[in-house]
């Protein structure tokens, strides 16, 4: 993959994750906490919500070795304590991300299926569609500090909440290893049995391939 294709990768995963980033915050705004709206991070500038790590290295990165990639901006800031209702204000603003990315990658895909896939425009929104997805699943695993860490709460019992508040705190340590300690030591590929499951499929209702 030359230097161009990864340009033109990266630079369709940028908007994806800017949206998803800007649908958190407007989600948290219609449940009463103003907190994004105050700190400038309503805007899909994406000046504002660049991570150096998150948003540009890790895309660039799993986009020159993967073909695709997923990545993150500056987490949009909540007050949880302004919602009435703590469980549901966070699952509505944690899922809040993936569904815009699902709109995208639906959309994207419909477009696809009329334009077709031949050409730049076929390829753009293929890939698009592809990214939106990877960014939507990835982000709906339930370990903290991505957006399932917010959803799942709001099934879990009390006493099970507090279990899981336990394991928090090493949410990051599994990512890695599911991303990059089981495949190369062990042979296993955890994501891509998951993205098999999810990803794949939908890709293929959206787009029709």
């Amino acid at each position: 993959m030359d230097l161009v294709e990864i340009a033109w990768r990266f630079g369709l995963l940028v908007p994806a994750i800017v949206i998803h980033e800007v649908s958190h915050g407007w989600a948290a705004y219609l449940l009463g906490d103003n907190t994004a709206k105050e700190r400038g991070r309503l805007s899909l500038n994406p000046v504002r919500h660049i991570d150096p790590w998150g948003t540009i290295l890790l895309p660039l990165l799993m986009v020159a070795i993967l073909g695709f990639g997923f990545g993150y901006a500056k987490p949009v800031p909540i007050n949880p304590y302004r919602f009435k209702d703590y469980r549901r204000g966070m699952f509505l603003t944690g899922i809040a991300g993936p569904a815009s990315n699902l709109v995208l990658a639906a959309f994207s895909g419909l477009v696809f299926r009329v334009v077709g896939s031949a050409g730049l425009i076929g390829q753009t929104l293929f890939f698009f569609a592809l990214m939106n997805l990877v960014l939507m699943f990835f982000n709906l695993i339930p370990l903290p500090p991505l957006d399932g860490s917010r959803v799942l709460p709001l099934f879990l019992s009390d006493r099970a909440l507090k279990a899981y508040h336990g394991v928090e705190r090493y949410g990051f340590l599994i990512i890695i290893a599911a991303l990059w300690l089981l495949p190369s030591y062990l042979g296993i590929n955890p994501l891509g049995w998951y993205f098999g499951f999810t990803v794949y499929p939908l890709l293929g209702l959206f787009t029709g391939l």
